[in-house]
């Protein structure tokens, strides 16, 4: 299951087409959190179409469980014609996170926005089987974006004892997509077309010819578990000023990891990859 703010950053984008081209994953549904969320599901459900497969797709939480502001980069969904005609699912998303969850307690979520429909998700019982989150920065005293726009959902997750991997930015910073990389996403067929597109917007709006796959490397951690070191510790994350600020704190017995190092070059190459078999048709998803 992914829960994503995807539209604004394009690595949600890049983390979905990466999981559609995974053939041990069955995505069971897509939910998106932060702002407008049912501009993000229908997002989600074109990218889905575009890859031939079939995934429900729900819409969140618009606001934070703080009541923070949302930021609104302003160029979601901006590339792609008739988005209102993509049917997304009307069960609210934590509704579905929490019967799903309760389905035989085997549900793996990544969580790559900001952490409130998991939180919500939990506060009704919701019982996961693990909980993979792209947030914090863990060696800098510095907020990251998606622990910054909601601390207190982040707190939520981190002290409700469900075993979870995070993975902050000084990790996810070592990977890159630049034009070379580029090249290969844009060859992955209609939705490798879209995808392609979606990052030089993003470029565009950044000034830059570069982006960092924040989400793809926090997501391909529950997929290729080799590829990196982790550590136990207690995740502790601010809700007063500096907003956000993370924590880790060495637990021998804690059932939070955070991850350490990574093989940048391999980790990389595994993205490029199973982002570009996201082209090949897919089956309905029905499990996690």
């Amino acid at each position: 299951m992914l829960d994503t703010d995807i539209g604004s950053n394009v690595d949600d984008a890049l983390a979905l087409g990466m999981l559609l081209g995974s053939p041990e994953v069955e995505l069971v549904g897509v939910t998106t959190v932060y702002g407008d969320t049912a501009l993000r599901a229908r997002l989600a459900r074109r990218l889905v179409g575009l890859a031939a497969a079939d995934v429900p797709c729900y819409a969140g939480a618009r606001e934070t469980l703080t009541g923070r502001p949302v930021w609104w980069a302003g160029h979601e969904g901006a590339l792609f014609a008739d988005l209102a005609a993509e049917q997304v699912a009307a069960r609210p998303a934590a509704d579905f996170l929490v019967d799903a969850a309760r389905e035989g307690g085997d549900l793996d979520v990544i969580a790559i926005g900001p952490l409130t429909n998991i939180a919500a998700a939990i506060k009704a019982g919701g019982k996961f089987r693990h909980v993979t989150v792209m947030g914090g920065r863990f060696t800098a005293d510095q907020p990251e974006h998606n622990f910054a726009a909601d601390p207190e959902a982040a707190r939520v997750v981190f002290t409700s004892g469900i075993p979870a991997t995070v993975c902050g930015l000084e990790i996810t910073e070592q990977v890159r997509i630049t034009p070379n990389e580029l090249v290969r996403i844009r060859a992955a067929g209609r939705i490798g077309v879209a995808l392609a597109a979606e990052v030089e917007q993003y470029w565009r709006y950044r000034g830059q010819q570069h982006n960092i796959p924040h989400d793809p490397v926090a997501a391909l951690t529950l997929l290729r578990p080799d590829l990196f070191q982790t550590e136990p510790v207690e995740v502790a994350v601010s809700t007063e000023e500096p907003a956000g600020l993370s924590v880790a704190t060495a637990a021998p017995s804690s059932p939070v990891r955070v991850v350490t190092a990574l093989d940048a070059t391999a980790v990389g190459e595994e993205i490029l990859a199973r982002i570009c078999q996201s082209a090949s048709p897919r089956r309905s998803s029905s499990a996690s």
